[in-house]
């Protein structure tokens, strides 16, 4: 049969190179679009569906190239899988063939009803997930098989469908792309991720505004010689935004040496869920990382289900960029691996980044305005005492409300950038706090231009500003100093007292009033020195409420007089008669 086969060499299925950003964005939605019809209505649903059929379409033309490479300089080569478990052999549409080839597919095609169901399904699938069992299992197969891994069975409803999804998938290739005029295909499958993360999707715990993520990239700026970590990676931006500003700072003068790290041994992250897990490794290989090191697991509990990608990982990074997720409650057996017990999982990642970070080591994080502020829980003084106490916080960038909305996050969130080794002095803040994000008026890298030009020399401005934390220490230890002493005269006061009970009880006879009186004295004195020592403590810890308030900010006050409200009242009110009357009139 040799309806439409191909005549050229376009490895496009209709033939046509994909020139513009927008017919690369037309042909991912007319994807999403049949996948919608297909079974697959939301988000959270067609994204990791089209993740996995995606991967496969690209890893056979990348394999495919290598082994052309490998051919021509008469070297050996071995696939990380062979026909008929290849894109080509079961996903390629006939007429993209050489004339007079057939496949797999045009063999299911031919084949009765749900043939070709039955090969994804019980065939194509568990050979896939099954390809890290092999002895001798590359790198390559361990990832393909860990993104294979949440895929038991093909979601889209009929074949017809199905096979609509490769033929337009087919087309989206590194061949049909034109990269000087549209994003590359990483970029579009970034776009889809961006979908994962809309409210109502449920995805956004795992998706981080890509502007934010450029933004913190680029003040941490991580080299080539760095390892760069997320131990709550979700989709894997921050590490393949990481890669995108190592590779584009090396430009040209990048060696083979140099890009072989990157893309073997760079990049390092942790994932606990299931459905997110596998879409982060194809996120990154889509990227150019050809060995994603993630880690399959709960990070705080250390509870792993697969580890196999994350063997021989540095005990410390040299970066860690990370959203961790806040507002979630961690039990026992996540506290248990900490020095300051608590439930809160943003402020148990916080220890788990200053452990894991090496001496020297730098840091970029989100966290909530609530860990900023709080001072009414151990675990958060304690651990933000430690942050200040081993690490340099030279910067926090106080973020508007609404840059997570979109996620269905409405909480405040700030950026913290430190750095390993040696005490925090002072802090540099910036304040971005009044602009007005929505969903039609986002984010953009552009509202960090002024922060990032100051950065380098932390300069103040209006909305710039430093806190000497060592004067803050200082002035806290002089309030807090009379109220510690008052407390310990009161404690000494009341073990003085506390003697004379003593007496007072071995005395015959026993006068009954007296103790009483003691009793009362004592327990009077405690409850003052314990009261005092609280005071002195809420003092101290308050060096510790980190939220950004910028002094620069000039307050609105409004100047006007009862007399001036009441003559506005007063006019208002003659306009609404004079609507009234109109109205009735009619």
């Amino acid at each position: 049969m040799a309806r439409g086969q191909k005549k050229n060499g376009n490895n496009n299925g209709n033939g046509n190179r994909l020139a513009t950003q927008q017919s690369v964005d037309q042909a991912v939605k007319s994807i999403c679009n049949i996948m919608r019809r297909g079974n697959c209505a939301g988000a959270m649903q067609y994204v990791p569906e089209l993740t996995w059929i995606l991967f496969l379409r690209i890893l056979d033309e990348k394999e495919h190239r290598e082994e052309q490479e490998a051919e021509a300089l008469g070297v050996p080569f071995n696939p990380s899988f062979a026909s008929p478990y290849r894109w080509r052999d079961w996903g390629a549409p006939l007429e993209t063939l050489p004339a007079g080839q057939t496949n797999k597919r045009f063999e299911l095609q031919n084949a009765p009803q749900n043939a070709f169901f039955n090969f994804i399904n019980t065939e194509l699938l568990p050979h896939l997930k099954s390809l890290k069992n092999k002895p001798g299992a590359s790198a390559r197969q361990k990832v393909i098989s860990e993104i294979m891994t949440g895929v038991d069975r093909v979601r889209i409803d009929t074949e017809r469908n199905f096979l609509d999804v490769l033929d337009k998938v087919h087309q989206l290739s590194t061949e049909t792309i034109d990269p000087t005029h549209v994003f590359t295909l990483s970029q579009v499958y970034e776009g889809l991720l961006l979908k994962m993360g809309e409210k109502g999707n449920d995805g956004g715990q795992f998706f981080t505004p890509r502007q934010v993520i450029k933004a913190m990239v680029q003040a941490i700026n991580p080299t080539v010689h760095d390892t760069v970590y997320d131990p709550s990676c979700g989709t894997g931006g921050f590490l393949a935004q990481s890669f995108e500003h190592i590779k584009a700072n090396l430009g040209n003068d990048v060696t083979a040496d140099q890009l072989e790290t990157l893309k073997q041994n760079a990049f390092w992250g942790r994932e606990k869920e299931n459905l997110v897990f596998p879409v982060a490794l194809a996120n990154l290989v889509l990227h150019g990382i050809d060995k994603p090191n993630l880690w399959h697991g709960n990070t705080l509990t250390g509870q792993e289900t697969y580890g196999g990608l994350f063997e021989g990982a540095p005990q410390t990074f040299d970066v860690i960029l990370t959203n961790p997720p806040f507002g979630g409650k961690e039990g026992k057996e996540a506290q248990t691996n900490f020095d300051y017990k608590t439930g809160a999982t943003q402020v148990l990642f916080l220890q788990h980044i200053i452990r894991n970070l090496r001496e020297g080591g730098r840091c970029g994080i989100v966290l909530d305005e609530g860990l900023l502020f709080r001072t009414n829980e151990d675990a958060f003084t304690k651990t933000k005492r430690k942050l200040l106490d081993d690490c340099n916080l030279w910067c926090v960038v106080s973020l508007p409300g609404g840059v997570f909305t979109a996620a269905g996050a409405g909480v405040k969130t700030n950026l913290l950038f430190f750095a390993k080794g040696r005490p925090t002095q002072k802090i540099w803040y910036y304040d971005l706090s009044d602009l007005k994000v929505r969903k039609k008026i986002p984010l953009t890298l552009k509202h960090f231009e002024d922060f990032l030009r100051l950065l380098p020399t932390r300069t103040n401005s209006e909305l710039s500003w430093i806190v000497d934390m060592d004067e803050r220490k200082r002035i806290a230890m002089e309030e807090a100093r009379p109220l510690k002493e008052q407390a310990t005269t009161k404690g000494q006061q009341a073990a003085q007292w506390n003697e004379r009970l003593k007496d007072l009880k071995k005395a015959k006879p026993v006068d009954d009033d007296a103790i009483a009186k003691a009793e009362a004295k004592i327990a009077e004195l405690t409850r003052e020195s314990r009261d005092l020592a609280n005071k002195a403590k809420e003092i101290e810890d308050s060096v510790y409420d980190l939220k950004a308030v910028n002094p620069n900010k000039k307050s609105v006050v409004d100047t006007r007089t009862p007399e001036d409200l009441m003559d506005i009242i007063e006019a208002k009110g003659k306009e609404i008669t004079e609507a009234l009357a109109v109205l009735r009139k009619r």
